[in-house]
């Protein structure tokens, strides 16, 4: 069966499948809602907003996830980010996180520069494997715009873009 399709076509269906899936959930919830009597009704509205809610977020982890053949390996446990690569890694508790930045120039793919309270700074390939995961991390960031991470990470610029940083507070 697997030769049924091909590579291209699997691909493209691994990387979009949640879509799909949420967008047939809220089609499902259409035929409920037009179908259905009482309380089949009420509850396709509900699968209609659920599924619509869903196929949103989707489609921003979808946009953010690249081919995943880079260097190194991320890893993301209890708030706590872990990259090995081949060279160089680190691990870095979320909370320390202070500026997320975009570095297009880096060598051989473009890196997520990530910089802690401390001064620790950790480069991570937008493509290494579990990147994908980086994006609920950005997205829990206080005041970070996940379309301006999307929009930066789909328009590669020329040069490092800080994408989010911490406000330091003022002490008097």
């Amino acid at each position: 069966m697997d030769d049924f399709f091909r590579p291209e076509v699997r691909a493209f269906f691994r990387h979009w499948r949640e879509v799909l899936f949420a967008v047939g959930f809220a089609v499902f919830g259409i035929w409920w809602a037009l179908t259905g009597i009482g309380i089949t009704q009420w509850l396709g509205i509900i699968f209609i907003v659920l599924g619509a809610g869903w196929a949103v977020a989707a489609l921003q982890r979808a946009r953010f996830a690249q081919d995943g053949d880079g260097a190194g390996v991320v890893q993301i446990r209890e708030r706590r980010l872990a990259y090995f690569g081949p060279l160089d890694g680190g691990v870095m508790d979320v909370g320390d996180l202070s500026k997320l930045e975009i570095d297009p120039t880096s060598h051989p793919d473009p890196s997520w520069i990530l910089t802690g309270i401390d001064g620790q700074v950790l480069a991570i390939p937008v493509n290494a494997a579990g990147a994908e995961g980086l994006f609920d991390v950005f997205a829990a960031l206080p005041d970070i715009r996940t379309n301006t991470v999307l929009d930066v990470l789909s328009h590669t610029p020329d040069a490092r873009v800080t994408v989010w940083c911490r406000v330091k507070p003022l002490l008097h």
